[in-house]
């Protein structure tokens, strides 16, 4: 992936290393019905949230950085981030454009082991998420050691999928599509908001593709290898995957994300397309 010419997008807060990280300690009561509850919000499944939580936890500290002892490959993930953020602002900008709307671009924090967003107190172990509620995208750059050593997925783009997906979130925020979805899983069971968070990640996945294929059109940016690299991370991510990592077994009816298949046939089709449009998930027949 060629991005090290590009511009860095002004919309990032790094707050890496101040007290939102803070030291860590038990969950306890309280802070589990916490997490269970921003992971619902967020369309991920709660049990695993708090499996997450609790393991990251297990020595009862959570590690913060000091800005001072920041890595170089640390630094160099940042501008990598901030970079891929200002390549999704020029592409979707765009995009709206053609489509006679306008484009407000999110922001993307980057944090230490925990943060404070809109949509309340959340872990790193929860991984890159998006509030709708301030618009923001955030993300702990230790997930992408995670992305790389756990979940298999090599190479700058699988980093760069994870941040085109997050901002995926943040286009359909901007088109309405999250609040209709967020006002029916009100009306509805379990298991059909599930179905319902689901098509709506999967969606996010297409839009991610989306955004490979028009700013591969305009920068001539992918290099051999990166379509594969971002199967991978979405192949990695997959419910099905993680809960076979985490509980060793799957429980379909619970997925809120998509199996490792459907995240890679989803984004193949943004990927392929170029068009947003390829991407509504809400009325697809197949997943």
């Amino acid at each position: 992936m060629r991005w090290e010419n590009d511009r860095e997008s002004s919309n990032v807060e790094d707050v890496r290393g101040s007290s939102g990280g803070g030291r860590g300690r038990k969950m306890g009561l309280l802070g589990t019905v916490a997490v269970g509850l921003i992971a619902l919000y967020l369309g991920v499944d709660p049990q695993m949230a708090i499996e997450q939580v609790s393991n990251m936890q297990g020595g009862g500290q959570v590690q913060t950085a000091d800005p001072s002892t920041r890595s170089a490959e640390e630094n160099h993930l940042a501008k990598f981030s901030s970079v891929v953020l200002g390549q999704t602002e020029d592409t979707w900008q765009q995009v709206f454009a053609e489509n006679n709307r306008q484009y407000e671009m999110p922001k993307m924090v980057l944090f230490t082991g925990a943060v404070r967003s809109g949509c309340g107190a959340a872990e790193s172990a929860m991984g890159p998420f998006y509030c709708p509620a301030d618009q923001k995208l955030y993300l702990d750059l230790s997930f992408f050691d995670e992305l790389h050593n756990r979940l298999g997925a090599k190479g700058d783009f699988a980093q760069a999928y994870v941040i085109a997906h997050e901002v995926g979130h943040h286009v359909q925020n901007m088109l309405g599509i999250a609040q209709k979805v967020h006002a029916a899983q009100q009306r509805t069971s379990e298991t059909e908001a599930n179905a319902l968070s689901v098509r709506m990640e999967l969606q996010a996945d297409c839009l991610a593709g989306v955004w490979a294929n028009r700013t591969d059109a305009s920068r001539n940016f992918l290099e051999q290898g990166d379509i594969e690299s971002a199967l991978s991370a979405a192949a990695g991510v997959g419910d099905d995957r993680l809960q076979q990592q985490s509980r060793g077994y799957v429980v379909p009816e619970s997925f809120t994300h998509g199996s490792s298949e459907q995240r890679m046939r989803w984004f193949t089709v943004g990927a392929q397309s170029g068009d947003m449009n390829q991407c509504n998930t809400f009325k697809a027949s197949r997943l």
